[in-house]
């Protein structure tokens, strides 16, 4: 068990897996235990850090993922003016 994530895994795009969601797989009357307050009872007391670390990390991924969708936006209008008729009056006798 990691605390926190293992290195390989902290920089990649985490996502959702419906398969595996706790509402999904898991019947009404089973019972459970989260790791988090498993961990509490037994002495380990930096869950406050994890979840300001965690704040955070959602802060930049909010950011980061505002930046990506701004320079997919103009991506896709710049590619939309671009005239290629021109090119293709070009490169038509070349052959491509």
């Amino acid at each position: 068990m990691f605390e926190g994530m293992p290195a390989p895994y902290d920089k990649v795009k985490r996502v959702v897996v419906p398969e595996a969601l706790k509402a999904i797989r898991m019947r009404a009357d089973r019972n459970f235990c989260v790791l988090g307050n498993l961990s509490q009872e037994f002495g380990w007391n930096y869950g406050p850090l994890v979840e300001r670390l965690e704040a955070q990390r959602k802060i930049k991924e909010q950011a980061f993922y505002a930046e990506k969708k701004a320079k997919a936006t103009l991506q896709t209008k710049a590619a939309g003016a671009v005239d290629l008729s021109a090119v293709d009056k070009v490169l038509a006798p070349i052959g491509f």
